[in-house]
């Protein structure tokens, strides 16, 4: 049995959720967000209260019950507050500016790396603070990774793109005798 699953999803006002063939589609202030469900789930909504539930099978679903319990919670929120994602850039000479709908990055390589900003999501440059976000959780997480991948902070300085909080271990440099 699924902790996540067994929960019954509340429906805040001013959201619409509907079903369509193995589709669930939620609307809300910010947009409107769509995700197919697995033919072995059922989606039940009752007034304001949404449940997940598994069909008679003889496989056990808990996970996937559980996980698409989960992307529903995370699709109302979306539709409801949004999610951001905030990066920090650390070193002499890295900086970041936004051009348009481009982020140009200077990343102590010999040439600028630009990278693109979907359509769905916002991205926002303050110094050495960039704010990803979003209605769809895991776009803002994906294009957030994407962006630390262009450079990971380095364990001896600690130079790179992190997350805002995240902590680096630091490692001991060379000890001359």
């Amino acid at each position: 049995m699924s902790r996540l699953g067994k929960k019954e999803i509340a429906i805040p006002s001013g959201v619409e959720v509907s079903l369509k063939d193995h589709s669930i589609v939620v609307k809300g202030p910010k947009g409107e967000l769509t995700r197919t469900i697995d033919n072995r789930l059922a989606v039940v909504i009752e007034g304001s209260v949404l449940k997940v539930e598994v069909k008679k099978t003889k496989e056990n679903l808990s996970a996937l019950w559980g996980a698409y319990a989960s992307h529903i919670m995370n699709m109302i929120e979306g539709v409801t507050k949004g999610f951001a994602k905030k990066l920090q850039i650390e070193g002499i000479g890295y900086k970041a500016e936004l051009k348009g709908t481009e982020i140009v990055f200077g990343l102590g390589f010999s040439h600028p790396v630009i990278v693109k900003v979907p359509a769905d999501l916002a991205a926002l440059v303050e110094k050495n603070i960039i704010t990803i976000s979003g209605i769809d959780k895991e776009r803002v997480g994906a294009f957030a990774a994407g962006i630390r991948d262009l450079k990971k902070p380095e364990p001896y300085k600690g130079k790179g793109i992190r997350y805002e909080g995240e902590y680096v271990p630091q490692k001991q440099g060379k000890k001359s005798a």
